[in-house]
This record gives structure tokens, C-alpha cells and sequence, in this order.
């Protein structure tokens, strides 16, 4: 199995891959300097005119690098395997972890943009005109919400839009074009927003088209959103350059992107004969396009051939070009470039910035770094020379790491490392010595290399009793292959921090002798020498150290005796996994019965018991001992089918032991096919080391894999604050949102896949493949959700899905985005890809994502084309979605409140917060009521920023025919927009929203400071009862059950107290954040009032715009332990 934990660059043409290309001659090196085209495309020609395609078949990435594969064969799998469903927990199987199979009932066919009417592919607004004007039915939506089918075209002189039947006159049924004012993609409009008809068509299947000088607007809904997509492409486009139609349909010159394909079709003809062969012809668009099938090109090109009467012959410039852009134009990408380009199809230096800030959510953007980008994606010399960005060049942009969904600096070590141990989830192995399953399988010494260098940081070494005196190692049922102890520890000591320095937990399961357990201790002090953490405890601290300062350190866990204990050996028990697998094997004479489990008795020599020091193991009875009397560096291992049975039963008290306690969970030995549990059950509680087969692929380990590579994969990731506090509440089993936790809506376009592979021994014969993609949350039981696209007909080369789903994430921290690509198949869906990353990690805007074989190989090539907004954050809009937060007024409004404890000293200081708490949410909840008002009437949805709100209000302006001017004033803190001359009523109503929305900002801004200090203030009253509260409690008669629900009520009131004021901070960043994008929008898209005497780099902050500190800030003692 290949390491999962790669770089995350893409597999594609950009990604820099070691390519075997040979050398080229003589002749097309000459000319491929004097057309000065780039290294990368001149290694393309030059292997596929040798006749070698640039990219073998074998080919995977892994660890960003282009190898060669070295994996075993990936079986035909399902999403998840059929081991991980049999769990031995008890939990029935989530909608998530379904088979494929089984998946019938929803199953649903679309077409693509290649099986438009005569197989007509968009790549050029020449295709759109000539589809507009041969017109398709589509539905008029009208404002009594009543719908009618009329057939839409367009006048061949492409200045008005018609459409039929009518009642109304023939001259009235029309529209003209340069009355449009805007062409809105979805239900962007009162009347497609009405409940009417919210659910009777798909939002990618709405368009409406606002004209007029009231803005008006009609309404249509198309059969597929394939259509929506030629329309709205095609008459943005109109309305864009309508008074500049020459040579629209028929250019007169070449363009620049077909200046470029015929130069490189000259290097391919050197001797200037006209043609090339097939050929020569397929390999240089495969090599431009290394992820595509060479019998696609062939059939394109024969396709050509016979419709123009010139079959077997040469293929000539005419027909190569025609046939690249008909294979290489990606009309998702096109219909993109159309939207931003001021210079019809390609963008300039500006188009391009305004893209990156705009829809990617990139600030400080400069028309330098724009035109760095041109030169270094742009395949032809013109466009390079003037910086202009072609859709070849826009493609590989979208393509390159740039534009990856991972967020680049995740990886690298991004978290504070100077938290407890306990603090941090632990990537962990267990049987990390299998290659199979524990029955099965062998044992090798190359699964520990592979486990380290994934970034596992806990590895279980099970050690035996040996010939000669010597330890072994294996797994009690695979016998026959046995690994010496010290050339286990030598591996380990090897390669233990070779992809993190931050410390490995050695989980020693011992069953050997004690002669044996001497020469296990003398090979630990021998080879790994400094490595081995030897310090005893600190008795004065409360807490583990911190990763940092555990770096490059070796920490063994393991039984240990007494600390009184002089004798060289002594009796301890022996409740570990290890035990438990063997105790089927022994008879019960040596057996005790401890607290129910049945737990051997064994000799442990002080050698080995004094080389455990941090991660001392010992028996959990139940919460209230372990609070009593466990020490912060024992730890607990705990059988998955306990540690679920406590995470349902006592979800509080599991969450709470794991504030300072170290706990593994180990799978149950029934999994005998080593298959794996769900972590998520468990990270949810806390536990820190959740042991993983990392043998076995499949749903588990793609979670587990990428979930920690959001630290750099350093194997630690640093837990949610909501689980470290000393005093806060959080049940594992939250399925609602959490108190002071700031609820994230996340909006996922899913809107193609490319180069999608036929699943490894498929049953199904051919090449064709019907994807369709599972989106899928996974985190705590609020959070988990996910949604399946369409079915696309017989297309992996570029599927058009263009479908959106929207999540609510209620604990961010941890949840896990993951998507599945299946063949939809009549015989069984098989697994075709998958990529899972951390929310935390996920970049806004247009994101291209690897997909990841069962196996965690890159496919080569293979990646999905998605859309990422995400509510507070930059990028993304406010939190608000109808039907989970629509907007409510102060009467209708729902506060969080405190609970009573029965305390009446604390119940009164926690009611005196009741009144900061309602101020915190008023005046959170007016600003985004504002700003969802202002964004609604800009024809944008609540997920927009708040700079594509001032560039839809500048391309208004630009499209009138009256003169209308509107201008933003920077001079002040708060800028102000003001109409220059009379303007439409929609416009009106903009600027009225506009301004109620600056107003709330401001309120916001210049109250938060006071209302956090009350906040603030409470909480710390609040905690200066936290040592005493169990004393004061049962002085007031408040005892067992009524005592513990009292400590209850008291962590959930100071949990809403901070986050109350934590989710008060955070919104006052966001109303400052949303004046600077104003600030920046405005200058960028030319609407800032001459004179202002600000620059777009140093917009002027209201003087009430400096950060609120949380408590810990200033009082580390009082809340969050460091």
C-alpha cells in the first residue's frame, strides 16, 4: 500500500511530475526556441513526436512524485468493505457506511455537455450563438408562481431574444439584448424564491435574466443544467460585447488560443507538408492532455475526418485544431473564463485578479502576481508577451497546486504544540507488524517502516518469548513469522522520526518470561539509546508534557510496577489487548476476575518496568475512581466495545476523563479479518489513540489518514478547545448545535470530474463509466450528513454533475469532508475514487481535488472540479441557510440561555448574565440579517462575500443605457455608497440595504467592547466558584444525582458565557473584515469616490476596530490549560 500522506499536488500536467521523456531533435529544439513555448508543453512535443506518450500507464502518484506502481492489485470495492460493516460494536450501520448496492432506488441518469442536441460540445461562444439561435423550450416562470412552456430563441442578428407561443403580440414577446442588465444563474429572485416552487426543480436548472431600467425580471427553468449553463454563458457574453459583434461567429483572425495549436502542430511538421499522421497527431494532444484516452483522440479525429470526406487521410491543421478544442475545452471552465473576461475569451492581468480575490477569497492581490500566474500557465508565446490568460492556460491555473481545495499551509506543522499530551489526537497502529489479517497474515518488518512514514506516532509491539534468550515479536495466531524484538526496535529507532519529530508511544504488550523481559529492557537502553524517555514524573505538575517538549523522544507503555517496590520483580496484572486475544487459549487456573474482565497474572522485572514512565497502564474501574485516584500519566486501554458502550452511556464523563487522561481504543478481537472501527465514534469522546490496521484500506483509514494530515501529518492534532477547558460541557452524542460553538454552513458545487478510470478488475466489460458522487460529512452525530449527485450517461472523461448541497457543521473542529466516486452499475456500484479532508483545511472558491484509489494511491490525472463556500469566513458569507436559520426579528428571536443549578449564590450571578447574553445575539443577529438582506437584493446567495456584492452593483452600472452613477465613499471608518442623479427603485432599495447594513456594522463595532466585558466578567466570576462548587452544593443538600446535574448546569453556563463572548469577538472581526473587502471591491472594480485619500492596501479601520482577548489571553488560569 502506497503512503496516503503524498503531497497534495494534483496528478496532472502542472504538477511537475519526473517525466522519461527522450531527447528531441535537433530540428524541433530549434523551433521550439524560436516559438519560446514553455519546458513543460516542449517535453510533450518532443515525446509524443518520438512516438512515446509522456505518461506510462503504470504510472501512480505517491508522496509527489511520478513512480512507477509498486502496490498490489485494488480489488473491486464498494464504498466502504464489507469487514468494516461487520464492527462487533452494536451500532447499526449509518447511511454513510451503506453498500452501493443498495443504492438503487435513488439512482438518476442527466446528461452531459457532450450529449447536447447532435453531440454539440460548448467550447466556444461561437456554440453557444449557434445553439441560441436554433432556440429549445424551457418553462417562463410567471409571478403567480405558475409556470409555461415556451419555445426560447435567439434573432440571427443576436439583439433580441424571442420566444413562443404568446398571447402577446410577436413584437411584444421579445426581449432585447442590450436592455440586460444582469443574467443571474439559480433561484436568485423573489419569484423563483417563493415556496411555490422552491421544490419542484433543481437550483442548477433556474436562470433569470434581470433587464430594464426597473429591473425586471424573467424567469425561465430549463430541462438540464446543461442548458442553463449554454444560456447563461451565451448571453452574458451578448451583454458583455454586444456592441462589438464582428467576427463573433465566424472570426475573421485567428485567436490566440488557435494561433498557439497551429504552432504547435508546425513543430510537428517540420518538413511543412501540411498533415501529420494519426499518429503523431494523438500523441501530442495526449501529451498536452496526459490524462486522456488515446482511443478518444483517434475517434475524435476519425469522426472529423469522415464528416468532412477526407477519412485515412493525413490529419491537417484545420482538423487538428477543430478536434483540440472540441477534446481539450472543459465548458464548466469556459463558462467561468466568459463570466470574469473583459477581453472576450481570455483574461487579462485585471480579469484575473479580480477572479482570485473575488471567487477564491485571496487578498493582496497584485496585477504583478496576476501576471506572474500568465507566464508561468499560459502555453502560448502572445498570450505570455501581453499577459493575456487563454482557457488553456486558465485550465492548468485551475488545475496547479495553486488552486488545490487543501489549504497549503496545513502542511506544515500549524497548531500549538505546547499543550499537554493528553491535549492532542494520536495517529495510532495496531498489530503494526501484519501485512494482512491477524490470522492470516504475516508479519514484516517493512509495515513498521510503511506506519511511521504515514505519520503514526503510537505503534503496539506484541513481544513473545524466543529461542536463544532472544524476544520475538508477532501476533499470537500468525506464529509461523516471527521478527526479532531488536531488529524491530532497530527499524523503529531508524525511522521514527524521519517524517515527524514529535514523540512515538511505544505500547509494549509483553508475555515474555522475566530472564526475557531483562534482555527487552537491555535492547531498549541499547538501541535506542538517548531516544528513550527515562525521566520520571514530575509529582508537582497536574498535566503530560507537551509534544514540543517530548520532541524526539521514545515514550514506552506498559504495566510497571510499584513505585515503593525494591524488589527486582514483581506480580501486575495484565488486562491489555494482548491478553485478551490469548485468553480464549489458556485455561482459568491463572485467571482473576477484576471488575468483571478476566485479567492473567504475570511477572514484571524492575529493568523493564522503571523504562515506563509517562504512559504507565492501568485498569479503569469507572469515572469517579479514575477521578479520585488515577494519576495524569497512567493511561487506559479500553476494548471498542466498552469505550462505545461508555460513550453512549456516560458521553460527559468519557469527554471530561479525556481533559487529562491519556486512553487508547483498540478494535475487538472478533474483527478477525483485521478490519477497522469507526475513529469518529471515538474522537468524539476525547480519546486521544485510536488504534488503526493500517493494513486494511478502505472508509476508516481514509478518515483516519486525512484527518491528520491538517498538522503537517506530524501525527498529532490538536484536540477542539471545547474538549480541553477544565470547565466546559460537550456530550459526545451532541445532535444539535453546541453552546457558544459557532455553527459553519458549508455550500459544496460539485461540478465535474476528469479523466474518471473504469474501477480495477470491474465485472462490467468496456471502458464506459456512469459516475456519480457521494459527499459525505463525518464528525460529531449533529454534523454527519451527506448527499449523492446525479448519475452521469457513459462519461468519465469529464462528467458534468453541477450540483449543490449544503451542510451545517456544528463542531468544525471536527468534522471531515469526504468524497466518494462511484460506477453506478446494474451489477453492483464500484468504488472508483475518494478524497477526504479536514473542514479546517478546506480552501473557498473554485478547487480542484485529487481522488485517492482503495488503496491511497493518487490516481493519476483523476481529479474533481468543485466550489467551496464556507459562512464566517473569508470568502464565504454569513451563516444563514432557509429552513436551519432563516432570518427572524427581535420578537421571534432565540437566545441561548443559562440552566439553574440549584445553587442559589451561582444561579443569581448566572442570571445576572442574561441580559449581556441577549445584547451578544441581538447584535450578531442584525448585522446578518443586514447583510443577508443586502446580498438577496444584489441577486447573490447568503453564502456570497461581500466583494462579489459590489462587483454584481458596478456591472449594473455598466450595463445601463442611462446614466447612472453610484460611488463609495472611503474617506471615513465606515464607507457609505451614495446615488449621483435619480435611479431605479431596485437600485434604491440596494442602497437603502446597503446602508442599514453599515449601520448594524457599526453599532456592532463600537458596542461589542463593552457587552464582551460584561460577558467576560460573569465568566470569571463564575470560575472563582469552580474549586468550592462541590463543597458549596452539598452544604445546600445537593447530593448524588441533583449534585452531579448541578455541576452539569454550572460547565454548560460558563461554556455559553465564553462562547457567547467568543462568538461576539468573532463577529466583530468579521463586520471589520467585511468593511476592508468593501474598501478593496471598490477601488478594484472602480466605484471608490475620486479623492479618497485611501489605498487599497491601507483601507482606514474605525478606531473601535482593535481585537477583543479572550480570557485566556490574559488569565490562563482561570479557563483553558496551557
Amino acid at each position: 500500500m502506497a503512503e496516503p500522506q503524498a503531497s497534495e499536488s494534483v496528478a496532472g500536467p502542472l504538477y511537475e511530475p519526473i517525466s522519461e521523456a527522450t531527447t528531441p531533435t535537433q530540428d524541433l529544439a530549434a523551433a521550439a526556441a524560436t516559438l519560446n513555448i514553455s519546458d513543460s508543453y516542449q517535453t510533450y512535443l518532443d515525446a509524443s513526436v518520438a512516438g512515446h506518450p509522456v505518461y506510462g500507464a503504470e504510472g501512480v502518484y505517491s508522496n509527489g512524485r511520478y513512480r512507477e506502481h509498486s502496490s498490489p492489485r485494488i480489488c473491486t470495492r464498494i464504498r466502504d468493505s464489507s469487514a468494516e460493516r461487520c464492527t462487533g460494536t452494536g451500532n447499526p450501520p449509518c447511511g454513510i457506511m451503506k453498500d452501493g448496492s443498495k443504492q438503487k432506488q435513488a439512482r438518476k441518469k442527466t446528461v452531459s455537455f457532450s450529449s447536447m442536441p447532435r453531440d454539440r460540445k460548448m467550447n466556444s461562444t461561437a456554440a453557444c450563438m449557434a445553439f441560441m439561435m436554433e432556440g429549445c423550450e424551457m418553462k417562463k416562470v410567471r409571478s403567480n408562481s405558475r409556470m409555461y412552456n415556451r419555445y426560447f430563441l435567439l434573432d440571427p442578428d443576436m439583439r433580441w431574444l424571442r420566444w413562443e407561443p404568446s398571447k402577446k403580440d410577436s413584437e411584444k414577446a421579445k426581449l432585447e439584448i442590450k436592455s440586460i442588465k444582469e443574467v443571474r444563474l439559480g433561484k436568485k429572485t423573489p419569484i423563483l424564491r417563493s415556496n411555490g416552487l422552491s421544490d419542484q426543480f433543481p437550483d442548477e436548472c433556474a436562470f433569470s435574466i434581470i433587464y430594464g431600467d426597473n429591473y425586471e425580471s424573467l424567469d425561465l427553468v430549463a430541462s438540464t443544467a446543461d442548458v442553463v449553463s449554454t444560456w447563461v454563458m451565451g448571453l452574458r457574453y451578448l451583454v458583455s460585447y454586444g456592441r462589438h459583434m464582428v467576427g463573433v461567429v465566424e472570426p475573421s483572425q485567428p485567436s490566440l488560443r488557435t494561433s498557439w495549436i497551429g504552432s504547435m502542430f508546425e513543430l510537428a511538421d517540420p518538413e511543412s507538408k501540411g498533415y501529420i499522421d494519426l499518429f503523431r497527431a494523438t500523441q501530442i494532444i495526449k501529451g498536452l492532455n496526459p490524462g486522456m484516452r488515446e482511443s478518444r483522440i483517434e475517434l475524435k479525429f476519425k469522426e472529423l475526418q469522415k464528416a468532412k470526406d477526407c477519412y485515412g487521410e493525413g490529419i491537417d491543421l484545420d482538423i487538428f485544431v477543430e478536434a483540440y478544442c472540441e477534446l481539450c475545452t472543459r465548458p464548466e471552465i469556459f463558462f467561468l473564463l466568459v463570466q470574469f473576461s473583459s477581453n472576450k475569451e481570455y483574461l487579462d492581468s485585471k480579469d484575473l485578479m479580480l477572479f482570485v480575490e473575488v471567487e477564491q477569497g485571496v487578498e493582496g492581490v497584485t496585477e504583478e502576481m496576476c501576471r506572474e500566474v500568465v507566464r508561468k500557465y499560459e502555453p502560448s508565446v502572445e498570450g505570455r508577451d501581453n499577459g493575456y490568460l487563454s482557457i488553456d492556460g486558465f485550465t492548468h491555473y485551475l488545475l496547479s497546486s495553486e488552486c488545490h481545495i487543501f489549504d497549503p499551509q496545513h502542511k506544515h506543522v500549524c497548531q500549538d504544540m505546547t499543550q499537554p499530551l493528553s491535549h492532542y489526537y494520536i495517529n495510532s497502529s495496531h498489530n503494526a507488524s501484519l501485512l494482512e489479517d491477524q490470522y492470516w497474515g504475516s508479519s514484516d518488518l517493512s509495515s513498521y517502516v510503511r506506519a511511521l512514514r504515514m505519520g503514526c506516532r503510537s505503534l503496539e509491539v506484541v513481544v513473545w518469548d524466543g529461542v536463544d534468550c532472544e524476544p520475538v515479536v508477532y501476533v499470537r495466531s500468525s506464529v509461523a513469522s516471527q521478527l526479532a524484538f531488536c531488529k524491530v526496535l532497530d527499524v523503529i529507532n531508524q525511522y521514527a522520526f524521519e517524517s515527524s519529530e514529535y514523540p512515538v508511544i511505544l505500547c509494549l504488550v509483553t508475555h515474555c518470561s522475566v530472564p526475557q523481559q531483562r534482555v527487552m529492557a537491555q535492547h531498549l537502553k541499547k538501541i535506542l539509546g538517548d531516544k528513550l524517555h527515562t525521566d520520571p514524573p514530575n509529582m508537582e505538575d497536574h498535566y503530560l508534557p507537551s509534544p514540543e517538549k517530548l520532541k524526539g523522544k521514545i515514550l514506552i507503555k506498559g504495566k510497571s510496577l510499584p513505585s515503593y517496590s525494591q524488589d527486582s520483580e514483581g506480580e501486575v496484572t495484565d488486562e491489555d489487548e494482548g491478553s485478551e486475544m490469548s485468553r480464549r487459549m489458556m485455561d482459568g487456573e491463572d485467571m482473576d476476575q477484576l471488575n468483571g474482565i478476566g485479567c492473567k497474572r504475570l511477572r514484571l522485572c524492575k529493568e523493564l518496568s522503571d523504562l515506563v514512565t509517562l504512559c504507565k497502564s492501568v485498569q479503569f474501574h469507572d469515572f469517579e475512581t479514575s477521578k479520585r485516584e488515577q494519576k495524569y500519566w497512567d493511561i487506559c486501554s479500553f476494548n471498542e466495545v466498552d469505550a462505545n458502550r461508555f460513550a453512549n452511556e456516560f458521553p460527559e464523563d468519557f469527554v471530561s476523563y479525556n481533559k487529562r487522561f491519556l486512553s487508547r481504543v483498540y478494535p475487538t478481537p472478533m474483527r478477525i479479518d483485521a478490519s477497522n472501527m469507526n475513529p469518529q465514534d471515538f474522537w468524539k469522546c476525547g480519546c486521544q489513540i485510536v488504534a488503526m490496521n493500517y493494513q486494511t484500506p478502505g472508509l476508516m483509514m481514509d478518515l483516519n489518514l486525512g484527518w491528520f494530515r491538517q498538522n503537517g501529518n506530524c501525527g498529532y492534532v490538536l484536540r477542539p478547545a471545547i474538549m480541553r477547558e477544565e470547565v466546559s460541557y460537550f456530550s459526545a452524542n451532541a445532535r444539535d448545535s453546541l453552546p457558544g460553538v459557532s455553527a459553519q454552513l458549508l455550500h459544496i458545487k460539485v461540478i465535474s470530474g476528469q479523466n474518471l478510470p473504469k474501477p480495477r478488475g470491474s465485472a462490467a466489460k468496456g471502458d464506459v463509466v456512469e459516475p456519480y458522487i457521494y459527499v459525505e460529512i463525518h464528525g460529531i452525530p449533529a454534523d454527519c450528513a451527506e448527499q449523492r449527485t446525479k448519475t452521469v450517461s457513459q462519461n468519465g472523461d469529464n462528467p458534468i454533475f453541477d450540483e449543490s448541497f449544503e451542510f451545517q457543521i456544528n463542531l468544525p473542529e471536527l468534522a471531515a469532508l469526504r468524497f466518494v466516486v462511484l460506477d453506478d452499475d446494474y451489477i453492483g456500484d464500484e468504488f472508483i475514487g475518494q478524497y477526504t479532508i479536514p473542514f479546517e483545511c478546506l480552501l473557498p472558491g473554485y478547487r480542484h481535488l485529487p481522488l485517492q484509489s482503495l488503496t491511497g494511491e493518487f490516481l493519476p490525472n483523476t481529479t474533481l472540479f468543485v466550489h467551496v463556500a464556507i459562512t464566517n469566513r473569508r470568502g464565504g458569507g454569513k451563516a444563514h441557510k432557509r429552513g436551519l436559520s432563516v432570518r427572524k426579528g427581535r420578537k421571534a428571536r432565540e437566545y441561548t440561555s443559562t440552566k439553574t443549578t440549584g445553587i442559589k449564590v451561582v444561579d443569581e450571578l448566572f442570571r445576572a448574565s442574561t441580559q449581556p447574553i441577549r445584547e451578544a445575539t441581538d447584535l450578531r443577529e442584525n448585522v446578518q440579517n443586514a447583510m443577508v438582506s443586502f446580498k438577496e437584493l444584489c441577486g447573490l446567495t447568503p453564502a456570497a462575500n461581500m466583494k462579489q456584492c459590489i462587483l454584481t452593483v458596478s456591472s449594473w452600472l455598466m450595463n445601463s443605457e442611462r446614466a447612472q452613477r453610484v460611488t463609495v465613499d472611503l474617506s471615513g471608518a465606515y464607507p457609505t455608497m451614495e446615488a449621483h442623479g435619480p435611479v431605479p427603485e431596485l437600485l434604491r432599495k440596494v442602497l437603502t440595504a446597503y446602508d442599514t447594513m453599515i449601520q448594524t456594522s457599526r453599532t456592532l463595532i463600537e458596542s461589542a467592547d463593552g457587552v464582551y466585558s460584561k460577558l467576560t466578567q460573569a465568566q470569571r466570576a463564575g470560575l472563582d466558584f469552580h474549586e468550592d462548587l462541590h463543597r458549596i452544593g452539598a452544604r445546600e443538600g445537593l447530593k448524588g444525582r441533583k449534585l452531579q446535574k448541578a455541576m452539569e448546569s454550572y460547565a454548560w453556563n460558563i461554556t455559553v458565557l465564553k462562547g457567547q463572548a467568543d462568538l461576539l469577538k468573532h463577529a466583530k472581526g468579521e463586520a471589520v473584515d467585511t468593511l476592508r473587502q468593501i474598501h478593496c471591491a471598490a477601488h478594484s472594480c472602480g466605484l471608490a469616490k475620486s479623492g479618497a485619500s485611501t489605498s487599497p492596501a491601507s483601507p482606514l479601520l474605525p478606531p473601535h476596530a482593535r481585537p477583543l482577548h479572550t480570557i485566556h489571553e490574559t488569565e490562563p488560569d482561570n479557563t483553558t490549560l496551557h
